[in-house]
Formats: C-alpha cells, sequence, structure tokens
C-alpha cells in the first residue's frame, strides 16, 4: 500500500472515530434539550405567577409600600430575564443539535462512499481531496454560525430585552402616579420616554450591523461611509475613509462580502488594538477591488491569529471568505506597531444592473 494509501486510510479511520464521537454528542444534547425543556417551562410558570403578583398590586397601589412595589416588579424582571435567558440557551441547543445532525450526515456519507476501504488518494500536489476539504469547511461555518449566534444572543440579552423589561416597570409606574401625584407620573414618563429613545436607537444600530438596508438599495460605498461616521461617533476616535476608482455597483455577494470583512476589521481595531486612529481605503478597480483597514494599535502576530489552532477564528475565516472568492488577503502587522490589512477580490468588469 503506497504513502497515500495509508494516508487515506488513516483519514478514514479519523472520519470513523469523528463519526461515533458526533454520535455521542447528539445523545448528549438531546438530553440537555429535554432538561433545558423542561426548566423553559418551570420558569414560564414562575413568570406568569410574579406576572399575576404584580397585577394585584394595582388593587392596593396607594397603600402599599414602595419598597414592596419595587420588590415585585423586580422579581418580574428576574424572572423574565431567567426565561428570556434560558430559551436561549435552548435555541443554542437546537441549533447546535442541527449542525451535529448535519456533521454526521457529513461523515456518514464519507464513509459509506469509502466503503470503508476504497482509497481516494490525494492529487500530485499533496492537495487535501474534495472530501476532506468539505468536512474542514462544514466544520468552520459550523463554528463561525454558532458564534455570531452567541453574540447576538449576548447583546440582544443585555441590550434591548433588558431595557423592554425596565419599560414595563416604568410604565407601572406612571400608570399609579397618574391619579394620586401627576407630577411624578409625569417625571417617570419622562424618564420612559428618555429609555425609549435609546433603546429605539441601539436597536436600530443593531439592526445596520445585522444587515443594513441600504447596502441592498444604495451599495456598499455609501453603506461603508454610514457605517465608519457611525463607528466615529460611537467610539470617538477618527476614522476617515477614502475611496478611488469608479464608484458602481456590484454583484450582491461581492458587495455582501466587502462590507463585512471591513465591518469585522474596524470592530478588531476598536475592540482588541486600544488604537486612537483608523483609516480605511477602498479602491474600486476594472477588475479587481482593494480594500485596506489601518491601525495605530498595539499590534498582534500575524501567524498565530491565522493559525488554525488559534482560539479566535475571525481573521482565519475571513481569509476561506475572501479565498472562496479568489482573492487575496495580506496582513501586515507587529507588537506596538499598528496593523494593516489588505484584502482584494477579482469582480467581473461589465456593469452590474441593480
Amino acid at each position: 500500500m503506497s504513502d497515500q494509501d495509508l494516508s487515506f486510510q488513516s483519514f478514514l479511520e479519523s472520519i470513523s472515530n469523528d463519526f461515533e464521537q458526533t454520535q455521542r454528542d447528539l445523545k448528549e444534547i438531546d438530553i440537555l434539550i429535554n432538561q433545558s425543556s423542561a426548566e423553559v417551562e418551570r420558569l414560564a410558570q414562575r413568570h406568569a405567577q410574579v406576572t399575576n403578583h404584580t397585577r394585584q398590586f394595582q388593587v392596593n397601589f396607594e397603600t402599599l409600600p414602595r419598597e414592596d412595589i419595587k420588590e415585585g416588579y423586580e422579581a418580574l424582571v428576574d424572572a423574565q430575564q431567567r426565561l428570556f435567558t434560558m430559551r436561549g440557551q435552548l435555541e443554542k441547543l437546537q441549533s447546535d443539535q442541527r449542525n451535529l445532525e448535519r456533521l454526521a450526515d457529513l461523515q456518514r456519507r464519507i464513509i459509506e462512499f469509502s466503503g470503508g476501504s476504497v482509497v481516494l488518494p490525494s492529487d500530485n500536489d499533496g492537495k487535501k481531496s474534495p472530501i476532506a476539504t468539505e468536512g474542514s469547511n462544514i466544520i468552520r461555518l459550523i463554528q463561525t454560525e454558532e458564534a455570531v449566534r452567541q453574540s447576538l444572543v449576548r447583546r440582544m440579552h443585555d441590550g434591548a430585552a433588558s431595557s423592554l423589561s425596565n419599560f414595563i416597570l416604568q410604565a407601572e409606574i406612571c400608570q399609579r402616579f397618574f391619579d394620586v401625584n401627576p407630577d411624578r407620573a409625569r417625571q417617570e414618563l419622562n424618564a420612559l420616554k428618555s429609555s425609549a429613545a435609546s433603546t429605539f436607537s441601539d436597536v436600530k444600530d443593531f439592526i445596520f450591523d445585522l444587515r443594513p438596508m441600504m447596502l441592498d438599495d444604495l451599495g456598499v460605498v455609501p453603506t461603508l461611509r454610514r457605517y465608519v461616521d457611525s463607528v466615529q461617533e460611537k467610539n470617538g476616535i477618527p476614522v476617515p475613509i477614502t475611496v478611488t476608482g469608479v464608484e458602481r455597483r456590484l454583484e450582491s455577494h461581492i458587495e455582501v462580502t466587502i462590507f463585512r470583512n471591513v465591518q469585522e476589521l474596524l470592530n478588531n481595531s476598536i475592540m482588541h488594538s486600544q488604537a486612537t486612529q483608523i483609516q480605511v481605503s477602498l479602491d474600486l478597480a476594472q477588475e479587481e477591488i482593494t480594500a485596506i483597514v489601518e491601525d495605530n494599535g498595539r499590534g498582534f502576530n500575524a501567524d498565530d491569529a491565522l493559525n488554525d489552532n488559534a482560539k479566535t477564528i475571525g481573521l482565519s475565516t475571513l481569509r476561506e471568505r475572501i479565498q472562496m472568492l479568489g482573492g487575496e488577503l495580506n496582513i501586515q502587522s507587529s507588537m506596538g506597531q499598528g496593523t494593516r490589512i489588505e484584502f482584494s477580490i477579482p469582480i467581473d468588469p461589465e456593469p452590474v444592473n441593480v
């Protein structure tokens, strides 16, 4: 048996072992889902009980001590947050289960396709077989999808969900004070209005980060300018943007990739680099789009960041995303010397009709 045959046989054994582990993981996650479902039901009942209890306040609102009212509504907010968190955990487990089922199906198909003994060697250049590459990409996509879901759940729980819970308390207080203390009612109502305006702004930002509608309507250049303006306003960091070449609409998947990549690079600069200035450049050449994000932050080791075993998957996933479109990613960074990241994507020179 050749070295290539042995190598692929080893790969098949690894896939078989992984398939067995995936089956065990599916059994474990099924148990966790059942437990979490029971906990969600219990918390839902608790939430209903606390809600009914707070509704009783309206009968004795004028005579009840304010501390009792406060404790009652704090219990309601706590019950709502616990229920929201557990539902989010259950949804994540269910998503993990679906992803594991996809992975198990892929592993099973690989094993069945090989017949347990059919050798599919790598090509003469030593590249991985398409099946092995597909498996690696599936795993990476699963990891990326779950990282995004976790981030969204955290933002919703810590932001809008928490604020909406507070709205309930403030609205109830306003309602009770309308007859007994109109001035206090107006104060509480103004506070509620301010909180609602702030939360509305946060939700708008959240929606823009998730999927800016103007990306579909106006294209990547106006969307990036709008996003850069919001980054400067929120963080107080100068982020000038320079656009060269002919501004025009591109294919939708190209525009989405450019926006997401620049968005991720800007977030990395703000969250991790401690930069005081960031520069964004976008060149729309005839046959290639080039974007550069450069900062004066603390820098990092580029090889470690792109290592397959790195704890973070941001830059490595970004590189894979670009390479899938035939593009290239170049990182220039060192500790204490700032960072310059450039990526280019080839495009069809023909104009896109939108």
